[in-house]
């Protein structure tokens, strides 16, 4: 009887994961698999919510600040052995080094990693993992993917986890309940910290999918490219570049000629615009005749403000809410 409610359960959970895949008619370049992967969204938020956020509230309200610090600062020790490994994969020695420098003087200084005296030190923390790894050696990221339990991710990220665990040194601590034990807690603490930031994220999201989807793979970006904040933004195409500002009187009196004016216009027609302070200086106009002698500058007055080419005018944001740094 128990083996047939369990075959009913699983087939009501395919029948709904194959329903969600067909709710998304036009799934987006990195995201082809969107209507599965909101399925399993749905799934990790809904046990989010009623599971492992309130433990984390739990966790918070029994804990002090203290020692929640020192169990971030405990595991975030831990996290630097598999950072250094894949530092050293990719061949970057210097950051390894750094790495495993961070591990010793927190591990003996820092009573078992539970102060962190390395960024007292000026040891940089870096951030780093298997997934990236694989990237850094022109592995594809493939589609966008969500896991159930884990999150958001990668096929490629998704490979990286595999790798992580075996490199993670709380694999291989025994007994295996006092690993768990270890995972869970670490797990609980990480959403702990991050309950601030997902407070924000309801009340700023409209969709909160698509929010935690561009700002997971903005970030896997701006960390395969070593910190380059051009490439992790997304590609907007070719729009137009921001205003100049200081230059808009020069660019303004260049482009009045370029856009209306024939060659040699200038000989005989009145100029359309005043020039430049720097060409009423010199004294010669568009025609290369002198000024008369009793000529002034013209300026325009101080109240009106500077025009600015309808070519640089930037389109306002869509909405005003204010920008996350992840971490």
């Amino acid at each position: 009887m128990k083996t047939t409610r369990r075959r009913v359960a699983a087939l009501a959970l395919a029948a709904t994961m194959l329903a969600g895949c067909a709710t998304v008619q036009n799934p987006t370049k990195e995201d082809p698999l969107e209507g599965f992967n909101r399925t399993i969204f749905t799934f990790n938020d809904t046990v989010d919510r009623y599971a492992v956020k309130p433990v984390a509230k739990g966790y918070v309200f029994v804990t002090p600040q203290p020692v929640r610090d020192s169990v971030t600062n405990f595991f975030s020790n831990i996290g630097d052995v598999y950072i250094a490994a894949n530092n050293l994969l990719q061949l970057k020695i210097a950051d390894g080094v750094s790495d495993i420098m961070r591990i010793v003087i927190n591990t003996v200084f820092g009573v078992g990693g539970l102060f962190d005296v390395a960024t007292i030190a000026k040891l940089p923390k870096h951030d780093n993992d298997f997934g990236l790894t694989l990237g850094h050696y022109g592995v594809p990221s493939g589609p966008y993917l969500v896991l159930p339990l884990f999150g958001p991710s990668t096929v490629r990220d998704g490979v990286g986890m595999v790798g992580n665990y075996f490199i993670n040194p709380l694999t291989y601590v025994k007994p295996d309940s006092v690993s768990w034990a270890l995972y869970g807690l670490n797990l609980v603490n990480v959403r702990a910290n991050l309950l601030g930031a997902s407070d924000v994220l309801e009340g700023a999201a409209l969709d909160k999918y698509s929010f935690v989807r561009n700002a997971y793979l903005q970030r896997r970006r701006y960390l395969l490219s070593d910190g380059s904040a051009a490439t992790g933004l997304p590609d907007y195409g070719n729009e137009a570049p921001p205003p100049k500002y200081e230059d808009v009187e020069g660019g303004a009196a260049a482009a009045a000629p370029a856009a209306g004016a024939a060659p040699g216009a200038g000989l005989s027609a009145k100029p359309a615009a005043p020039a430049s302070a720097p060409q009423a200086a010199s004294g010669a106009t568009a025609g290369g005749t002198e000024p008369a002698s009793g000529a002034q500058p013209t300026t325009p007055p101080a109240d009106v403000p500077p025009t600015v080419p309808g070519g640089q005018i930037v389109p306002p944001a869509h909405f005003g809410y204010p920008s996350l740094k992840l971490r």
